[in-house]
């Protein structure tokens, strides 16, 4: 006798969630702590080991760790997300699925030398807003007073995001807090000319 509604769907299921924390490149820890769970309860997730990844609270909760919705969830998963076999957190009535919009990308160059040696004075970043950085990746955080940060991404604690490459260089950290900033963006390229 299977233990959820079906172990198949269950499974399924968390391997779209795996998805979506891969497509952010995020480890299950990373994505773990940002619901306040270990590794091992968000793998248990992934794995279809736990039941409450059909209620619709969850799906929402792990989803928006991946900076993803419960829609993109269904997605992954290969049918419409009104389909009667899905799960009946993943159902979405009287609401049409739209095409993805084409992930902007935009480029910024760099005026100073706060990130050598990895990236200097006059190299480009591009990067994609809405994509949140993995550790030790380029970020570019726009302030809630209007400046621009361009920083490596460290990791986030609680309230604060914690980055490295200031007017103190590489090896200073700096400890933001999130109610300043209005948007962090992970580097995807840098372009030496």
């Amino acid at each position: 006798m299977p233990r959820f509604e079906s172990d198949h769907d269950a499974r399924r299921l968390g391997e779209a969630l795996a998805a979506l924390r891969r497509a952010r490149g995020l480890s299950q820890a990373e994505a773990g702590a940002r619901v306040g769970m270990t590794s091992q309860g968000w793998g248990l997730y992934e794995a279809g080991k736990r039941p409450g990844l059909f209620r619709p609270d969850v799906q929402r909760r792990l989803t928006g760790a991946v900076d993803a919705t419960p829609e993109a969830l269904a997605l992954h998963l290969g049918a419409p997300a009104s389909e009667p076999s899905i799960a009946s957190g993943v159902e979405s009535r009287a609401r049409a699925f739209a095409d993805a919009p084409f992930a902007e990308t935009l480029r910024l160059q760099l005026s100073s030398d706060d990130l050598a040696p990895w990236a200097a004075s006059g190299v480009t970043l591009e990067y994609a807003p809405g994509r949140w950085p993995r550790r030790d990746q380029g970020c570019v955080i726009d302030m809630a007073d209007g400046r621009r940060l361009v920083r490596l991404y460290e990791r986030a604690e609680g309230d604060l995001l914690v980055v490295r490459g200031g007017p103190g260089g590489l090896s200073a950290e700096e400890r933001i807090p999130r109610a300043e900033t209005r948007s962090v963006s992970a580097v995807i390229a840098r372009l030496d000319q």
